[in-house]
């Protein structure tokens, strides 16, 4: 398999890890700060990452040459789960994974911005179909609501995140020195951990950790471990390997595998109406991956 083959192949599974995320992440959004559910998350993933790092070939001095790197790209990602749980107070698990698809077009942009990369015509037209898809499934399939984009609070504080994440996918490239994905993704979780640590604190202090939920702690262990550590590492990968307009193009599948976590976790489906808009995405993503561009 191709260098390109295996950036998709990570990508596929990246987007179906992700999608447990927010349906498991809606059902204990109330239930622990967002600070501090993700410093622990980052501080579990880093140990995992940390144990890999070290059995493929150790963490040479080099990694931490510039070491402001990976507070730039822990930073970005703290910001983004923060949000992403600050929505999930509010927002339905398939509303939020509306938003997330709108980070393909935000990162293209972030491309442009920091790599050069271009984004063709195609690509393009595919990243707007996408957005419109996920535009519709955002206002629930309503009409009235879209003309007047009326947006839910946790829908936009979500959005702020997404941003957060659409610019981490090109600066990974910008900023990686040859370093391997797992001594990367390490260096970026110690960072994130750091980043969370200090602004969560009191919200650290005060959760009584002992007297949570089971699922409460199974979610914080699916987040660490396969919602974060692997998809870092695939998102790293992928990342190497594909430009970032088709990296994040993977995201128009994350709505449909929410709805299929939804339903095993007997929440149910979205309308028909609904529906429709995640087929948008489904056809953008097709359109992204046939592009030569």
């Amino acid at each position: 398999m191709t260098g390109a083959g295996k950036g998709h192949l990570a990508m596929l599974t990246f987007s179906a890890l992700v999608a447990g995320s927010f349906s498991l992440g809606g059902m204990v959004a109330n239930e622990v700060a967002p600070a501090a559910l993700n410093a622990v998350r980052f501080l579990i993933a880093g140990g995992v990452i940390g144990i890999a790092a070290m059995a493929t070939g150790g963490i040479p001095a080099s990694t931490w040459r510039a070491p402001w790197r990976y507070l730039v790209l822990g930073g970005l990602f703290a910001i983004y789960f923060v949000l992403m749980f600050e929505g999930l107070k509010t927002a339905h698990p398939v509303s939020t994974a509306a938003v997330f698809t709108l980070t393909p077009l935000m990162s293209a942009g972030f491309g442009w911005v920091l790599l050069r990369q271009i984004t063709t015509k195609w690509m393009f037209l595919a990243l707007g179909m996408g957005a419109i898809g996920a535009l519709w499934v955002i206002f629930r399939a309503d009409w009235a609501a879209f003309r007047r984009f009326e947006v839910g609070q946790g829908e936009i504080y979500y959005f702020w995140g997404c941003v957060a994440h659409a610019a981490y996918t090109p600066m990974v490239r910008k900023l990686n020195r040859g370093e391997r994905p797992f001594v990367f993704t390490f260096g970026m979780l110690l960072a994130g951990l750091l980043i969370l640590t200090l602004w969560g604190w009191q919200d650290l202090r005060a959760t009584d950790w002992a007297n949570l939920r089971p699922l409460v702690w199974g979610t914080i262990v699916y987040l660490a471990v396969f919602a974060s550590a692997a998809t870092f590492v695939l998102l790293q990968f992928a990342a190497l390997e594909l430009p970032s307009s088709k990296v994040m193009a993977y995201t128009y599948l994350v709505p449909t595998w929410v709805i299929c976590w939804e339903i095993g976790l007997g929440h149910g489906a979205p309308t028909g109406l609904v529906l429709v808009g995640i087929a948008l995405t489904a056809v953008a993503l097709v359109m992204l991956l046939r592009d030569e561009g």
